[in-house]
């Protein structure tokens, strides 16, 4: 089982000159790399008061291919959107004993262990 869960703010700087012909160049690239993924779990981009947010979440079975489009698609949306910000949750049964979480600031990304829900048993789980 491979589960997510994930925000992002996008702004397409991290300063405070806002450009907004270059905000929806960087929402249509965006846009244009979520429907290449198809329409499997939570792709959900949306504007609400003026911002555009992205909110994504699913649980395949197996982390495989889709697992990894899914870190790329994070990862690329701050690349894409440098101002942007937010976080993904991932739990992989796989491979980890704890939730991972990678964060999004200024549209780097970093990983890190989740200190609220890891380690898996016996903070969700119990032991088996």
């Amino acid at each position: 089982m491979f589960e997510y869960h994930g925000w992002v703010t996008i702004r397409d700087t991290a300063g405070p000159e806002e450009d907004p012909a270059r905000l929806t160049r960087q929402i249509e690239e965006i846009q244009e790399r979520l429907a290449r993924l198809g329409d499997y779990g939570l792709l959900d981009l949306r504007w609400m008061n003026g911002t555009p947010f992205l909110h994504l979440a699913g649980n395949p079975n197996r982390r495989g291919a889709w697992g990894q489009e899914i870190i790329g698609l994070f990862a690329r949306v701050g690349e894409i959107a440098p101002g942007s910000f937010g976080l993904l949750y991932v739990l992989d049964d796989e491979s980890d004993e704890e939730v991972r979480v990678f964060r999004m600031a200024r549209g780097e990304v970093t990983e890190h262990a989740d200190p609220f829900l890891s380690p898996v048993v016996p903070t969700l789980e119990d032991p088996g």
